[in-house]
């Protein structure tokens, strides 16, 4: 059986990835894939997605050049996420302008940030 065909896709086709930094192991972010996406990300060996509000593939940096070289993919124990091990090129991951999409800490019912822009999504995206 074809590795593809072992992973779980929910109901609409679409299965969690999180991508994580192979080398700190920092989790920069989350997204969906469908198994286009996930076909073109093991054959390319670059990330791409699946983006839910625009129904289409998403390669991760086409627009800010901020692309995910892929180092390993790993699937959890049900094959129902997938985790990939990457190189961020150009230190961020977040369309906001941060190496991480995770930058928010939960401080007694309040949200704080915890990371500073490196750089302005304005500059990155026009």
């Amino acid at each position: 059986m074809d590795a593809l065909e072992q992973v779980k896709f929910d109901d609409q086709g679409l299965i969690p990835a999180i991508a994580q930094d192979y080398q700190t192991g920092e989790i920069l972010m989350f997204a969906w894939m469908n198994q286009e996406a996930l076909s073109l990300t093991i054959e390319r060996q670059q990330a791409v997605y699946y983006s839910r509000s625009r129904q289409q593939l998403w390669f991760k940096g086409e627009e800010s050049g901020h692309t995910q070289v892929i180092k390993e993919i790993y699937s959890d124990c049900d094959r129902d996420v997938i985790l990939l091990k990457i190189e961020q090129i150009g230190g961020i991951a977040c369309h906001t302008g941060r190496a991480s999409c995770f930058f928010q800490k939960l401080d007694e019912n309040n949200w704080r940030t915890m990371t500073k822009v490196i750089k302005d999504p304005k500059d990155i995206y026009g």
